[in-house]
This record gives structure tokens, sequence and C-alpha cells, in this order.
């Protein structure tokens, strides 16, 4: 199984990350990923992700902002 994270602007307009993510094999380790990197992907364009396990979207869109 794999698990991915999609990465979009407000609008849901996919952009490109500015750390790229791997391919994890639990969601833990995924959610883990984006608690450590959200700062950086938001600073990178990106306002929000979606975690998706071998093509299926599990949930999102969720913000990156804070606030959100």
């Amino acid at each position: 199984m794999a698990w991915t994270w999609r990465f979009e602007k407000s609008d849901g307009t996919e952009v490109q990350p500015s750390v790229q993510p791997e391919e994890f094999t639990t969601q833990g380790d995924a959610e883990s990923w984006i608690g450590e990197y959200w700062k950086d992907l938001l600073e990178g364009g990106a306002d929000q992700a979606t975690l998706s396990e071998d093509g299926a979207k599990i949930y999102g869109p969720m913000s990156l902002h804070a606030n959100g």
C-alpha cells in the first residue's frame, strides 16, 4: 500500500510541493511527515493537502493554514 499527498492552492489547483514527499507505507508515517513539513509546504505555495491510499482519497482537502 502506498500513501501519498496531493497539494493544492485554495481553489483546488494542484501545485508542486516545495518539499517533495515520498510514498509512505503507513498512514501514520504520511501524517507524521506533513506534521513536520506543513509550514515549509505553506511557504512554498500550497494551501491544502489531500491524503490518498493507492489512489483512493482518504481525506482532504485539509488546510495547511494554522487557523484553517
